[in-house]
């Protein structure tokens, strides 16, 4: 492989102009950019040219829709590899150099995925390993490869917007593919609503999610419970200990404590019941 032909799509909801602005810092090391709207006409707010391909959804289909309409449309336009993109990821060029001169020179076989290393809290973490094979990295600054993308089906929309980037890794696993996290490729990405709160000497990170965001963490968690615990139960548990863990820290710190404890409780109804989709 001697260059890699590489599209990026980036979904945008509600986007703020420094968020239309992120586009412009790895717009160069990209052939095309499918930029996705999942609400209102912003049109105005970008230069529609043959590089930046404009698509509007009229509503909030979510963020695995948005993905999907992106791939399809990098596939239709012959693209192999596809750099998949948050709204208010701050993803420079020197990053996706890095990636694409792996994905050039890698002796690895069956990568589904590559991922930099999302650092989240700028803390030094101990990693030993210039590469992993990870279960489960954010979507946001990942390269995928189209062709496995075909073969497991892309993105789940049902999902609507939380467990899709859990749910993608895994099943690139499940269909014998590698998701790979390079950790010397370092990308930063902020958490917007977390907050650490102190008590008896410990720190508990909250995420204060709103109560909607509540319910579909939750419900998705389920989801991606019943379907991959026995490909991955140690992690599968792990993740409902979480759910259960994020019960106690509403509790304690954060506010609106009844509402995102409703909306919990009705995911997890929800799920009984079967439902997938947007919350309605």
């Amino acid at each position: 492989m001697n260059k890699i032909k590489l599209a990026s799509v980036v979904v945008l909801y509600n986007p703020s102009q420094e968020n239309i602005n992120n586009i412009s810092l790895y717009k160069k090391e990209v052939d095309r950019i499918y930029i996705v709207d999942n609400t209102d006409d912003n049109i105005k707010r970008i230069n529609n040219t043959q590089k930046l391909k404009y698509i509007k959804l009229g509503e909030n289909k979510g963020i695995a829709y948005a993905l999907n309409i992106g791939a399809k449309k990098a596939i239709e336009d012959g693209y192999e590899w596809l750099l998949t993109m948050d709204q208010d990821s701050k993803m420079t060029e020197d990053i996706i150099v890095k990636m694409k001169d792996f994905l050039i020179s890698t002796k690895e076989e069956n990568v589904g995925l590559i991922s930099p290393y999302q650092d989240i809290d700028s803390k030094e973490d101990n990693i030993s390993e210039d590469i992993e094979d990870m279960i489960e990295v954010m979507t946001s600054g990942n390269i995928i490869n189209l062709d496995a993308y075909k073969k497991i089906g892309g993105f789940k929309d049902w999902l609507f917007i939380d467990c899709v980037d859990t749910d993608y890794c895994m099943n690139l696993h499940k269909h014998g593919y590698k998701v790979l996290r390079l950790n010397r490729i370092v990308m930063k990405h902020e958490l917007g609503n977390l907050v650490v709160h102190k008590l008896f000497n410990k720190e508990y990170p909250c995420y204060n999610h709103n109560p909607i965001r509540r319910y579909y963490i939750v419900r998705n968690n389920l989801y991606i419970n019943s379907l991959y615990k026995n490909l991955y139960p140690e992690y599968c548990k792990r993740l409902l200990r979480i759910q259960k863990g994020q019960v106690k820290r509403i509790i304690v710190f954060e506010k609106n404590k009844f509402q995102k404890l409703r909306m919990m409780y009705k995911g997890y109804r929800d799920y009984k019941k079967g439902i997938k989709g947007k919350l309605e």
